[in-house]
């Protein structure tokens, strides 16, 4: 049995607006419409969306916070809403802008307080603990107050919070949302090596594609509520025709790198150029061909931003975007 199950699972809001004095306006929004799909147990799959499309949602119904509105959902075979609590002991969740650590507490209070609620055993939580913060780099930050704590400090901070029980799933809504490029690579290594040593499942949500390339060999795509596209990372970025930018720095201006065979030249600013090239294809050939007809400073290769990919995926109607990802 798949470790979470989802089958046409729903969620409508009520919005209720004033539309005069004494008038009210009621309409239904449905955040989440008719979702399917399962994951295996060990497995970290990627869940990427538009801000809005239903993502954080769907999580929270995954937790228990938010009751569906239709269809059937099971997480360890438990149906979070009517075992909230039960579920809690084997799950973990990280929301990038939510903290779940205590604001005027030293970070290592908040620790002992997660220690106590869970009703961890001793040994497994000084193991645990020490574990997050020699691999999160959190030794200098324990005796500091959370609300003294940067971003992407508290990010780690959260992240190793979600983890003292053992949870079996870990849910992360925006992990790296203020992490410097070091932090960044600390976070997804320590990820890498929690899924590969404990087996622990991952449901990943993030506007950052270079998290889901390095974490995930799953990805599925949300739109409008709607299960757009569940496949591998490469598909997607077929699918969407996505392209990476080649950001080329001379050194001096020169007319358009035009000449470089799979490359798109975009647009130039002094020295500074911008190649395009499929998000399918390798950097490597470009940066070579570049490096041997022109004169180099510097040169970087920028991802492609989710929200662009899922907006070239997605240009028609929503029926014409479900039909072209069939």
């Amino acid at each position: 049995m798949p470790f979470i199950e989802l089958d046409g699972v729903e969620k409508t809001f009520t919005i209720r607006r004033r539309t005069g004095l004494l008038r009210r306006e009621k309409r239904e929004v449905r955040a989440v419409d008719g979702i399917s799909f399962a994951v295996e147990r060990g497995e970290m799959v990627g869940y990427i969306g538009p801000n809005g499309a239903g993502k954080s949602t769907t999580i929270k119904m995954l937790t228990g916070i938010l009751t569906p509105s239709g269809g059937r959902l099971r997480v360890a075979g438990i149906d979070p809403s009517r075992e909230r609590t039960r579920l809690a002991q084997r799950i973990g969740v990280v929301f990038g802008q939510r903290t779940t650590l205590w604001w005027d507490l030293p970070l290592k209070d908040s620790y002992r307080l997660t220690h106590r609620m869970y009703r961890i055993p001793d040994a497994r939580y000084e193991e645990n603990l020490a574990r997050c913060v020699d691999l999160l780099d959190l030794g200098d930050l324990l005796d500091v107050p959370v609300r003294q704590l940067s971003l992407g400090q508290r990010m780690r901070g959260d992240i190793a919070a979600a983890l003292l029980h053992d949870p079996e799933v870990l849910y992360l809504d925006e992990p790296t949302i203020g992490l410097d490029v070091v932090s960044k690579a600390r976070v997804r290594e320590f990820l890498k090596d929690l899924n590969a040593t404990r087996g622990t499942t991952v449901l990943l949500t993030t506007h950052d594609l270079t998290d889901i390339e390095q974490l995930c060999s799953r990805v599925m795509v949300i739109d409008h509520g709607r299960l757009m596209y569940d496949g591998e990372l490469a598909g997607l970025h077929a699918v969407g025709e996505s392209e990476r930018l080649l950001v080329v720095d001379l050194e001096r201006e020169l007319p358009p790198i035009t000449n470089v065979p799979g490359a798109r030249f975009v647009r130039s600013d002094g020295p500074r150029q911008w190649l395009a090239f499929p998000a399918t294809a390798s950097a490597a050939p470009l940066v070579a061909a570049v490096a041997s007809r022109h004169p180099l400073l510097d040169l970087s290769v920028r991802e492609p931003d989710i929200e662009a990919v899922i907006a070239k995926m997605y240009g028609g109607t929503r029926e014409d975007r479900r039909e072209s990802l069939r």
